[in-house]
């Protein structure tokens, strides 16, 4: 198979990418709604659109009217909002059936994001092309300068227990949590602007209306919003909170038998949906129970707040399981038994052969879309080891550890050619595609590699030939790169060719494969010297440019500078040496964020992508690679080609509630 096979003319029309909208209608019936054009002038509020049906005509599972028979549950009507979110349908999709289970797998509570991603509404969502339309929220207006933000809710729409929510819990949530210092000791990057960041204002004009004041244009927050709540169900998390509850005693009590040393960890943990059954949600299904099970159930939520354009309440599977493994060869293993339903994550494209291989045994396609993610190492440049400090922050050495490698090599032998030698970059589909940066130092060149880590001072060796640290200890440089990538995985497989390509110029380096819990923990902390996590996030950038920015922290490239950056007062955290070129990244970016104009903040980003081709911050090694997504047969509504992005939550794109079961019945 070539990887031409993956249909970019398909993907090419995805690309028509569009700038933050000035006001979204609320999602209209059928079809997919125009793209948001561009903000030219100060926006008229948008008119609320008709309501979706007669409650008369909404339909329901059979499941719920069964219930709503015994009296059990109100009727469809009343547990829809007055004008219902009506799911559009992309071109090939259609009206489903109601009925059956998708069975899935997960790797425990740090995979979290595999039912998250399932789960997740945020105020607006895209369309198959990728322009933003509304979601929990009616409508929106924004000003002329995109500094102030007026949010129009559903009336009617409710939590999973019932209750109403209102602008009320918004407001609880941003007098109790967002403005709380223990609870949120920094502005977050979603709620704040400028640098340093300054945190919103909010007010709440009435029972439907949320209005978000920024200190500084902030153009980009209708893509922001796209997985963002607002609000809490507060008459359940008040509780939890020492200045809310009834009973600060009785809480404090709560904590200790829970086993957390304060109020605010318990709050927290009682917050996350996945982990508490109790907690009101407002996604398609409802946890029933903690995601530390074995098996995490979710089951349909019968207050969900989106129609099909045909009033049919959704979502259309009643039930959705996360099944616990441990090795990849499990999964893969349950795959071709048939025991997996709909599943991209933790499909890998080097088992590609195997799992086509097998679809018949397993009574499954193998459908492609194009991932974001690349193949790559991040060097730590503010690592605790201050010898290997001063190595990984010599450009030189990141030029020569680039063109160590021989990425055509390692396409062939890894991924049967199946991906495209390139730096970590904006893919070649995204309005913010940069060829650049692509292709910045991707030659093999091992003479080239030589010369260049002599030329930093590193050119005395062991007795193997391993090059020596430079201060005249005599011993020998070297350092570990960590991931997640577990033995036998093709992502093992190529940085342990990456490592013997190192090895090839001297430089000495291992792979400590650990769980992502504990991953998780030494980046916190800046106790990792090269992380091999790979990067994504290249469909849109813009939106989610973090790892250009070096503040995400999961790819520690700059791990220290990026927890100051986030916090300065994070005790893991350093504040940049002065006149260093991260400072310039953030410079230019705080001009792209708050740059309304499509083009201008294309350009000033590109100044961006100008800074990594020059100073490669982290290495990337192959790209472009086709996203197997595992879809049994009888399953409908999941479409290929697609882009696969954490920004657009993965396989979940194309709305997980309107894909179903031709026969339901046989999928219980």
């Amino acid at each position: 198979m070539s990887k031409r096979q993956l249909s970019r003319r398909e993907f090419l029309r995805l690309s028509a990418i569009v700038t933050a909208g000035a006001v979204s209608a609320a999602c209209a019936p059928g079809g997919t709604p125009e793209p948001t054009p561009a903000p030219a002038e100060a926006p008229t509020p948008t008119p609320a659109p008709a309501e979706a049906a007669p409650p008369s005509k909404y339909n329901e599972a059979p499941m719920l009217a069964e219930l709503v028979k015994q009296g059990k549950l109100p009727p469809v009507d009343e547990r829809l909002p007055v004008n219902p979110c009506v799911c559009p349908l992309a071109e090939g999709q259609v009206i489903g059936k109601y009925g059956g289970t998708i069975r899935r797998g997960f790797k425990g509570v740090s995979d979290r994001w595999g039912p998250t991603k399932m789960q997740n509404e945020g105020l607006t969502w895209y369309n198959a092309d990728l322009s933003v339309r509304a979601n929990i929220v009616e409508s929106w207006e924004m000003n002329e300068d995109a500094t102030e933000w007026t949010w129009h809710l559903r009336k009617g729409m409710k939590w999973s227990d019932g209750t109403e929510l209102t602008s009320d819990d918004s407001k609880w949530w941003y007098e109790h949590v967002l403005t709380n210092e223990v609870l949120t000791p920094s502005p977050p990057y979603n709620y704040s602007t400028g640098s340093p960041r300054v945190l919103v204002q909010m007010e709440f004009p009435d029972k439907y209306t949320i209005k978000m004041k920024f200190a500084h244009p902030n153009p980009l927050l209708i893509y922001k919003m796209t997985r963002q709540q607002p609000f809490v169900p507060s008459h359940y998390m008040k509780q939890f909170h020492i200045d809310t509850t009834d009973d600060p005693a009785a809480l404090e009590a709560k904590v200790k038998e829970a086993g957390f040393e304060t109020w605010d960890q318990y709050y927290v943990d009682r917050n996350w949906w996945y982990m508490n059954p109790d907690r009101p949600n407002i996604g398609p299904w409802v946890s029933k129970n903690p995601l530390s099970e074995e098996l995490f159930v979710m089951e349909r939520n019968p207050y969900f707040w989106q129609i099909d354009p045909e009033g049919n309440q959704l979502p259309y599977v009643d039930k959705v399981t996360h099944r616990l493994f441990q090795t990849p060869d499990v999964f893969n293993l349950w795959i071709i038994n048939g025991e997996i339903d709909f599943q991209g994550r933790h499909v890998g494209i080097g088992d590609y052969t195997l799992f086509k291989e097998n679809e018949e045994k397993g009574d499954y396609k193998v459908v492609l879309g194009i991932k974001a993610s690349h193949v790559a190492m991040q060097p730590n440049h503010t690592t605790k080891n201050m010898r290997l400090r001063e190595f990984f922050q010599n450009r030189d050495v990141r030029i020569a550890l680039s063109v160590a490698v021989d990425r055509e090599a390692m396409n062939e032998l890894v991924y049967d050619g199946l991906l495209t030698p390139r730096q970590y970059s904006p893919l070649e589909e995204s309005p913010q595609y940069y060829p650049k940066l692509s292709n910045a130092y991707i030659q093999y060149d091992p003479d080239m590699a030589n010369q260049l880590l002599d030329k930093a001072g590193y050119t005395e060796r062991d007795s193997e030939g391993f090059r020596l640290w430079k201060d005249g200890s005599g011993e020998t440089l070297s350092f570990i790169i960590e991931g997640t990538a577990e033995p036998g995985t093709p992502g093992e497989d190529a940085v342990q060719l990456v490592i013997k390509y190192f090895a090839d110029v001297g430089i000495k380096a291992t792979y400590k494969p650990v769980e992502r819990s504990l991953y998780e923990e030494h980046w916190a902390a800046n106790e990792i010297e090269a992380a091999w996590w790979g990067g994504d996030r290249t469909v849109l950038p813009i939106v989610a440019p973090w790892i250009f920015l070096g503040t995400m922290i999961d790819r520690p490239w700059a791990c220290a500078w990026g927890l100051w950056k986030n916090n300065p007062d994070n005790p893991n955290g350093e504040k940049p040496p002065e006149g260093h070129w991260i400072w310039k990244i953030w410079d230019i970016w705080s001009k792209v964020e708050v740059e309304p104009d499509e083009q201008k903040r294309n350009e000033l980003f590109f100044q961006i992508l100008d800074i990594w081709a020059e100073e490669l911050p982290m290495i990337g090694f192959l790209g472009e690679m086709p996203a197997p997504v595992i879809v049994k047969n009888g399953f409908r509504n999941y479409l290929p080609g697609y882009p696969m992005d954490d920004t657009t939550e993965d396989e979940h794109l194309l709305n997980t509630q309107i894909y179903f079961w031709e026969e339901p019945e046989k999928h219980v």
